[in-house]
């Protein structure tokens, strides 16, 4: 879990509290990264990397600021943890969503793009299904196993920088960077839902 490995909560929410001041709710920092992402998708969709990139980033950015405002006000809840997490999701389809529009139906690497795009979706929703529903049939009771030992090769965070990473390639040597990071991130999210399966059942078995 690259987050969690290299970022000190605690030190970004000193960093950031200050932001309370303003006065936006951790909601509303939440609907804001929406917003931006929104923004970033039409940018995409019109053939402008660089914008496109700037405005995901910029949301990125709003996503951490709810949560740190949250905590440092006093208004962290289930409701809020779960409804940033659930945009989270809107976000990350709609950078996927435009990098499909960016990159036209002319792309293909063995198969289209679009064939890849389908296929990065699918193991990103699955990366987080499988997570979640061997926690809903109790397959994985204890919540830290859940967390930690879960985690696999490609979480959204590395999937996210992943797929930026690509966008600068992009932008600096031509769109098959682009294009190699969308396949390199479909099959490694693949590769983690099928081996959070195995370690959902290893868990499961041993109790």
């Amino acid at each position: 879990m690259l987050k969690s490995r290299l970022v000190d909560g605690k030190k970004v929410d000193r960093l950031l509290a200050g932001l309370a001041r303003l006065g936006i709710s951790p909601n509303g920092w939440t609907a804001l990264a929406l917003a931006v992402a929104f923004g970033g998708f039409f940018a995409l969709w019109a053939g402008q990397l660089l914008p496109g990139l700037i405005l995901f980033l910029i949301s990125g950015a709003f996503d951490i600021v709810d949560g740190s405002v949250a905590r440092a006000t006093g208004r962290a809840s289930a409701t809020g943890a779960f409804l940033d997490g659930v945009l989270d999701r809107y976000v990350e389809a709609l950078l996927i969503l435009g990098l499909l529009f960016y990159l036209g139906p002319g792309a293909e690497f063995i198969i289209p793009a679009g064939a890849w795009i389908a296929i990065l979706i699918f193991g990103a929703v699955m990366t987080s299904f499988v997570r979640a529903y061997a926690d809903h049939r109790g397959l994985v009771k204890d919540q830290e196993a859940l967390a930690v030992e879960m985690g696999g090769l490609l979480e959204r965070a590395e999937r996210l920088i992943l797929i930026y990473a690509g966008m600068i390639g992009a932008l600096l040597f031509g769109d098959g960077w682009l294009l190699g990071a969308i396949v390199v991130a479909a099959v490694l999210s693949n590769l983690t839902a099928i081996q959070r399966i195995f370690v959902a059942i290893r868990i499961g078995r041993r109790g």
